[in-house]
């Protein structure tokens, strides 16, 4: 037996001359998530004119997110790519999503944002990554963080960029899946004993 299906409702309408974009408005609720790590509409003005001029606002870490950094050579290991839209693919895949940061400046790495948490409750997992020179980022830290648009690769500014872009305000990686992907990377580096806990 079937059920009958429901039509789909119709697309909303919009009045004359308004468009409607959704990718703006979640990289816009992205942006304001991303500033309210800071305290004051000062430091929040300054961030948003570092983005204006610079491409990057530091932000501090700790709060309402971490950062794990991820040397560029495991990545490309488990990637098996070195094109930086390959392995920003495959990044967006392993981490089912979750927000990586690209950094250019001073040899590629990795920015993967985790909850707030992380180094304070997994100490665990932290100790582990150091081991494999993977740095967990928390309080007192801060990190370059590109503006929500920023999420391809410029060659000619080599700035730092989105490799996997926030899906929406306040969405991070899981825990559990970084330390899948590190285990992994370990791995494939020829790095035994590292674990893949929870």
């Amino acid at each position: 037996m079937t059920t009958p299906r429901t039509p789909a409702p119709a697309p909303a309408e919009t009045p004359p001359g308004v468009s409607v974009h959704p990718g703006a408005y979640r990289r816009l609720a992205t942006e304001h998530w991303l500033l309210s790590t800071l305290p004051t509409s000062q430091a929040r003005a300054k961030a948003r004119c570092q983005w204006s001029e610079h491409g990057l606002a530091m932000l501090p870490l700790g709060g309402l997110m971490s950062a794990v950094r991820i040397p560029a050579a495991m990545v490309q290991a488990l990637a098996r790519k070195t094109s930086l839209p390959a392995t920003d693919t495959f990044l967006a895949h392993a981490l089912k999503g979750g927000p990586v940061i690209c950094a250019m400046h001073g040899g590629r790495r990795y920015y993967v944002l985790v909850p707030g948490r992380v180094p304070q409750t997994r100490h665990d997992l932290v100790a582990q990554w150091a081991r494999q020179d993977i740095e967990c980022l928390g309080r007192g830290a801060y990190l370059g963080v590109p503006p929500p648009d920023q999420d391809h690769y410029a060659p000619a500014t080599q700035a730092s960029y989105w490799s996997v872009p926030m899906e929406s305000a306040g969405a991070l990686c899981l825990p559990r899946t970084v330390a899948q992907f590190i285990s992994a990377g370990g791995h494939a580096l020829g790095q035994p004993g590292v674990e893949s806990g929870a």
